[in-house]
């Protein structure tokens, strides 16, 4: 049955338009683009000045890039993570329904992961094992985790080739090799019960991530004798908003990109490399650039961080108690709008003030996770910069499919609802 569907070409195109030539050089800039990003900004974090407005020098030796012991750790790291998620632990969910009408099975036990494996953490530290190395290497891991992510990437391009038409990404079906390669070009790629793409969104990034920042820690320790306020500001208020991402790890079931988006080298990458690597960037930097914080300082920004928190966890546990039962008390009283597709759109509470209340939220704790880093460098601010654009690439891309998807009603719902991230400015 799943086979006798066919899909059509892809249509609507990111990173270059329509023309098959402007696919093919923007999603081949982009292979190199990103990864050189990751590069210069751990470069440029480990010089004096930390100035993404110089070029780093000199570059290091090619060779010295290269790090087999750093590889086997990230082989050893994703095989870990790998075994937790086969556990026989957590429950088991369905996603939504697919093209033909089935729906895959996910194991949610995320969030048992990373209590595993912060245990085994603790008990490295207790025995005095080098986490320190993650620092001292840090750019050796960078490189091997984006060979991985590349590898990961040919086995994901050739696999898809041989996968039935409806097991196809919507966005990632374009006919063009080096874009669909890029996109993704299968939607739900799984070894048996095993999803890639799933697995790779929560797990070995996310939880590593959080890893890497207690190894930060752990190296300031050793360098000045006890962590700084800075640090432990950082590393809090990312471990808080990674298990916030864990503990609600069922909701990710209908985001975009398990829903529209193939799984190609810019999630692999993006889940392997760029997360771990570029959003402990502020750690990084804590440790060869020591930041003082003061007491009301510092209050500060925690209350910056708790108000993010505040409109990222009330407005996705309102959508999400919406989404699984609409007389549930917490939104029966809420004002909403019917489609034609059957569903309504919450109209009141944290979406009546805007369309997307949950990225408002979420750029408020990118803001207070730079804070500690102090005002004298841009590069701690790389997270929340990136982040504003991502995400405002990304409401253009929900906006675009809610349009295609409620049509009218969702003209009513602008309408009401002018403001599409941030009151009264946009």
């Amino acid at each position: 049955m799943a086979d006798k569907i066919k899909i059509s070409r892809t249509s609507e195109f990111e990173f270059g338009g329509p023309i098959g030539i402007l696919l093919s050089v923007g999603a081949f800039l982009l292979l190199f683009v990103i990864p050189g990003t990751v590069f210069y900004l751990l470069l440029t974090c480990n010089t004096e000045e930390a100035s993404v407005l110089r070029i780093p020098g000199p570059l290091p030796p090619l060779e010295t890039l290269w790090d087999t012991t750093a590889v086997t750790v990230l082989l050893a790291w994703i095989s870990f993570q790998a075994i937790l998620y086969m556990l026989p632990m957590g429950k088991v969910v369905e996603g939504i329904p697919l093209r033909d009408k089935t729906r895959l099975k996910y194991k949610i036990n995320a969030f048992h992961a990373m209590v595993v494996s912060f245990l085994l953490a603790g008990v490295a530290f207790v025995l005095k094992l080098p986490l320190s190395y993650v620092y001292d290497h840090f750019l050796q891991l960078a490189v091997g985790a984006g060979f991985l992510a590349l590898a990961l990437s040919i086995f994901l391009y050739f696999k898809a080739l041989a996968a039935p038409d409806s097991a196809l990404a919507p966005g990632g079906n374009s006919g063009n090799p080096i874009y669909d390669f890029f996109i993704g070009h299968e939607l739900n790629p799984r070894i048996g019960s095993f999803d890639l793409k799933y697995f790779c969104e929560l797990r070995p990034g996310l939880i590593g991530w959080c890893l890497i920042n207690l190894c930060f820690l752990v190296k300031e320790v050793e360098l000045r004798g006890s962590p700084s306020l800075s640090m432990i500001l950082v590393c809090a208020f990312q471990a808080l908003y990674v298990m916030d991402a864990l503990w609600n790890e069922e909701c990710i079931l209908t985001t975009m990109d398990i829903v529209h988006d193939g799984f190609g080298f810019m999630l692999a990458f993006g889940d392997l490399c760029w997360v771990p690597f570029t959003y402990s960037l502020q750690a990084y930097f804590l440790v060869s650039h020591p930041q003082e914080l003061g007491t009301f300082a510092a209050l500060c920004i925690v209350l910056i961080n708790t108000v993010g928190y505040i409109i990222f966890r009330g407005s996705n546990s309102q959508k999400n108690a919406f989404r699984r039962n609409p007389a549930d008390p917490q939104v029966a009283g809420l004002k909403t709008i019917p489609t034609a597709t059957g569903k309504r759109l919450l109209v009141s509470g944290w979406w009546g003030i805007v369309r997307h209340p949950n990225y408002l939220g979420d750029l408020i704790m990118a803001l207070a996770w730079s804070l500690p880093c102090g005002l004298s460098h841009i590069l701690p601010y790389f997270y929340v910069t990136y982040f504003t654009v991502l995400l405002i690439h990304r409401e253009a891309r929900d906006e675009h499919q809610c349009m295609k998807k409620y049509g009218l009603a969702w003209q009513e719902y602008c309408r009401r609802v002018p403001y599409r991230m941030f009151p009264y400015i946009y």
